[in-house]
């Protein structure tokens, strides 16, 4: 098999096509099998496509922004590299243009024979192969001497090839993070790195990413580099914009955040909004967590947040108010048996990357550990971009958490065709009144504000305030003795 033609990989049982991105790959490049050498869009999400072979890219046949079916060719990956090596000049001539895509070209004339047939193999919608997580407590290696791994604490993806590079010349994981790279959303390419190389061996510094911050995941806003014209570029969730250099700057929004707006304002204009507030008391629910989350790290190698009590006490209260996990189907209200929990996660370094919703399938029928370990998960690969469609189909309720950056509550947008988001806010220490044998005394307690908003179309205010009340009263009964 010395040709093999690449085609557009199914991302889902619903997905019948997908959008060219980008090229990260040139016509003439060597490619080693697994390594990114495009990206797709669909509707529901962005995916890094890995090569199905190791080889050389000879032909490209879909440009950036082309909608190509599922099945249909998008390449031609040359896998003997005699073969490809004697096509070199032709190749080359065109590798220009292998960013914005090339038309198939001629064989050359003092061929006879007809090339031999592509063979069929679909790109790997996700890599095939899993790398082992590391876990905290084995093997670590002295701080700034870590190697290469496959994603960044940032959640960038380093291919294979930077990788090698890397390891070859002694570049560690801290200096991968540390570089500003060139690709789509920072990503660090084979030129990048050696640049930094040569930079380091003649002591000049390398330019590094911006950190970030350990606190709240939020930074100062750092002004950028004034761009030649005054069409620059803003990604999904971009927090480090500084001021404009002229009067009025023009931006240009990324895929993402186009995708965004265009389901929040399809939400507002399909639901009827309205948005409920309580506060719950969860200091029990805090000391149990303090008490068991070592252990738990330790055990599970992933740490114990909030957010999986969250999870479960909606659920619980979903099963005793069953039209919350419903939708909307023109005068037909869709009730359904299965909750499958969506959970709103912040995309990239800071949330730069925009805001995604994947879903826990069936997570009526987890446990507490159950319900921890596939929001690890879902968490995880979100954020290394690993999610494929049908990870983000399906839901039927929401929770967002907007405590994670420190704020105390928000009326969070509901995600169609849903018809309720909840909402928990920052955990926070307040002094509270509360009442002991008949008097009244002010102690520390633990609190949190919780919010839904719910579609005003099929579910009244005091079906809206009645569940809220029931997670509140479902938090606050927490019971310490419990096992997780």
């Amino acid at each position: 098999m010395a040709r093999v033609e690449m085609v557009m990989p199914k991302m889902g049982e619903s997905i019948m096509e997908g959008t060219i991105i980008e090229w990260t790959k040139s016509v003439g490049d060597h490619i080693e099998q697994d390594e990114t050498i495009l990206e797709i869009a669909t509707d529901k999400v962005d995916s890094e496509v890995p090569a199905p072979e190791s080889g050389v890219l000879v032909e490209i046949l879909a440009e950036a922004g082309d909608v190509i079916e599922v099945g249909k060719p998008i390449a031609i990956i040359e896998t003997d590299l005699s073969a490809a090596a004697g096509a070199g000049a032709g190749a080359g001539a065109d590798s220009g243009t292998a960013k914005t895509g090339t038309e198939p070209k001629a064989a050359p004339q003092a061929e006879e024979k007809p090339a031999e047939e592509p063979a069929q193999v679909s790109a790997p919608a996700a890599d095939a192969k899993t790398q082992p997580e590391a876990s905290a407590e084995t093997h670590t290696p002295a701080e700034g001497d870590t190697p290469p791994q496959r994603h960044g604490s940032d959640g960038r993806f380093f291919s294979p090839l930077v990788r090698s590079i890397a390891e070859k010349e002694g570049v560690s994981m801290e200096e991968l993070e540390s570089l500003a790279g060139s690709g789509s959303q920072g990503r660090v390419n084979k030129q990048d790195l050696l640049d930094y190389i040569e930079a380091k061996q003649s002591g000049k510094a390398a330019p590094a990413a911006q950190p970030q911050s350990a606190s709240s995941g939020l930074s100062k806003p750092v002004a950028k580099a004034p761009s030649s014209g005054n069409r620059g570029e803003i990604s999904a969730g971009e927090i480090n914009v500084g001021r404009p250099v002229e009067n009025v700057q023009i931006i240009k929004m990324d895929r993402m955040r186009k995708v965004i707006a265009e389901h929040m304002v399809k939400s507002k204009q399909t639901s009827a909004h309205v948005t409920t507030f309580g506060e719950a008391d969860v200091t029990n629910l805090v000391k149990f967590r303090n008490k068991h989350k070592d252990r738990f790290l330790k055990e599970n190698g992933f740490k114990l947040t909030f957010t999986p009590f969250f999870i479960e006490a909606t659920i619980q209260a979903l099963r005793e108010f069953p039209l919350l996990n419903s939708s909307v189907q023109g005068d037909e209200i869709h009730m359904k048996r299965d909750i499958n929990y969506g959970i709103a996660v912040a995309l990239g370094q800071s949330g730069s990357g925009g805001l995604i919703v994947p879903v826990i399938k069936n997570a009526g029928e987890l446990n507490l550990l159950g319900i921890a370990r596939a929001t690890n998960e879902l968490a995880a690969k979100a954020r290394n971009k690993q999610l494929i469609p049908d990870d983000l189909s399906g839901g039927t309720f929401t929770l967002t958490n907007y405590g994670s950056v420190g704020n105390l509550m928000g009326t969070p947008i509901i995600n169609q065709p849903q018809v309720a988001i909840f909402g928990t806010g920052i955990v926070q220490k307040r002094p509270m009144v509360l009442e002991v044998d008949g008097n009244d005394v002010i102690a520390i307690r633990h609190m949190v504000y919780l919010s839904m908003s719910y579609d005003h179309r099929i579910i009244d205010g005091a079906l809206g305030g009645a569940y809220v009340q029931r997670v509140k009263q479902l938090l606050e009964e927490f019971d310490m003795n419990r096992s997780i």
